[in-house]
């Protein structure tokens, strides 16, 4: 598998924990309006943006140059995590109860696991993972999934011994995404290529194969625990799977005015779901309780690439990739904001801390993190 392949399809779905504030964080929260505060140099081709709200640490897989930048969030000085090991990083997670970050290494085969405590490493290999593509973390019970795209199994570690074992859905090809929900300890799998989902019971790792037939190259996944919903961004297509968590039961939600979603993201306080979309790159924001949709657009942005949402502030972040620039979502209002870092090319993946209300944007064009005051 190429890099230009990777290039254009992933997208990462990131899940912030709201937990304590630093004082010092918080003293510099004064102002409302989104705005840049700082660009953190990274390595080459970031990809993805981990955060441990307990810690105040975010953590961003540098693809191109085996390594993990560590940023510390009271004073955005960074440091680099070698992952030598591995090669092409396309997935992290991070367990914030145990404080432990893992890194799925695509074409490494294996998963780095970082102790957030000292970074010092470990590299986990299953030997029936084969191009391990996206991660997901259960923190209450201490499981690792990890979707490999071309062995078409998931590979469960657990995280208190580092134990491998795989689960497979022979009516599932291409994992390309995964989310689990903690109170259910339910797994969702979306495959690219099969088209259909895998909902891995976490305390048996029995699967139930589940179908929606609009639903096309599932690429990107979010939950909300709350109301039990699972919502999947369909690439290829307009529309978002909707999956009830309870009876498997799915609902399609179009949106007549997107194509392409690369990306969602739950605000699990307004029961709103954010979906970005490529082309155009507008944001698709989803009514939970009806499943009505309203597309909010920015004329200032190009090519979608992905979202996520503050849950404390009720506003949803889009990275733009061709455009360079982020697009902020007011979750009252629907209206638009733009923010631009002039040192940023290309942002890949995008993070909030919800509590600290910073946002973290890795550009993959320019080799660094912007961060962003977000608004609130």
């Amino acid at each position: 598998m190429n890099i230009q392949y990777k290039l254009s399809r992933i997208s990462v779905v990131a899940v912030s924990v709201a937990l304590a504030v630093a004082p010092a964080i918080a003293q510099q929260m004064s102002q409302t309006k989104a705005r840049v505060i700082a660009t953190v140099k990274a390595g080459d081709f970031p990809d993805g943006v981990g955060i441990n709200p307990k810690t105040h640490r975010v953590y961003v897989p540098n693809n191109s140059s085996n390594s993990v930048t560590v940023i510390n969030e009271l004073n955005n000085a960074a440091a680099t995590v070698s992952n030598a090991g591995g090669s092409f990083a396309n997935g992290i997670t991070v367990n914030p109860t145990t404080n432990k970050i893992y890194v799925a290494n695509s074409e490494g085969g294996n998963v780095l696991v970082i102790d957030g405590a000292t970074n010092h490493t470990t590299t986990l290999t299953d030997p029936n993972g084969l191009f391990p593509l996206a991660i997901a973390a259960d923190t209450v019970s201490n499981k690792i999934y990890v979707a490999n795209y071309v062995s078409n199994n998931i590979t469960v570690i657990d995280g208190a011994t580092n134990e491998i074992s795989d689960v497979a859905d022979p009516n599932g090809v291409g994992p390309r995404c995964i989310a689990v929900n903690s109170r259910t300890h339910k797994v969702y799998v979306g495959y690219d290529i099969s088209g259909n989902v895998t909902v891995i019971d976490g305390r048996t790792n029995g699967t139930t194969t589940v179908s929606d037939p609009n639903q096309v190259g599932p690429l990107a996944v979010d939950i909300n625990p709350v109301t039990n919903k699972i919502y999947f961004a369909n690439f290829g297509s307009s529309n978002t799977t909707v999956i009830d968590g309870a009876t498997n039961e799915t609902t399609t939600v179009k949106d007549v005015n997107s194509f392409n979603p690369v990306g969602v993201a739950v605000d699990t306080g307004t029961n709103k779901i954010y979906v970005a979309n490529q082309f155009p790159a507008n944001v698709t924001v989803i009514d939970g309780a009806t499943n009505q949709t309203t597309t909010v657009t920015n004329s200032l942005a190009t090519q979608g690439q992905a979202i996520a949402v503050d849950v404390t502030a009720h506003k949803a972040y889009m990275a733009n990739f061709l455009s360079g620039n982020i697009t902020v979502v007011d979750g009252a209002t629907n209206a638009v904001t733009t923010v631009a870092d002039p040192k940023a090319i290309s942002p890949y993946a995008v993070q909030v801390d919800p509590r600290t209300h910073r946002v973290f944007v890795a550009n993959s064009g320019s080799q660094n993190v912007t961060v962003i005051a977000g608004a609130h």
